[in-house]
């Protein structure tokens, strides 16, 4: 634990900021989960649940959540999986 105050301080602030990355990180996953399942379950707002994802991981970056290279990689394979399940049901 650290012995000056400032340091305190930043301790606290790094954890607070923790605890807010790992929550809008669940709350992509969990987005991206829905796609999916949407996808598999066959109902038709798949488009409108992949353009809510790509809101969430483009805000992550912009707050710095995640580096912009994550984010465009993780969209890049969503879109590839929703792209391919949806040509393969036709």
């Amino acid at each position: 634990m650290p012995n000056i105050k400032s340091a305190k301080k930043r301790v606290l602030i790094a954890e607070e900021n923790r605890l807010k990355n790992v929550s809008f990180k669940s709350s992509i996953k969990t987005a991206v989960k829905r796609v999916l399942e949407a996808l598999k379950a066959g109902e038709t707002d798949v488009q409108e649940k992949l353009n809510k994802v790509y809101q969430l991981f483009d805000k992550a970056v912009s707050k710095k959540v995640l580096h912009k290279n994550t984010a465009a990689r993780k969209k890049s394979r969503l879109t590839r999986k929703v792209n391919k399940d949806l040509a393969a049901a036709k």
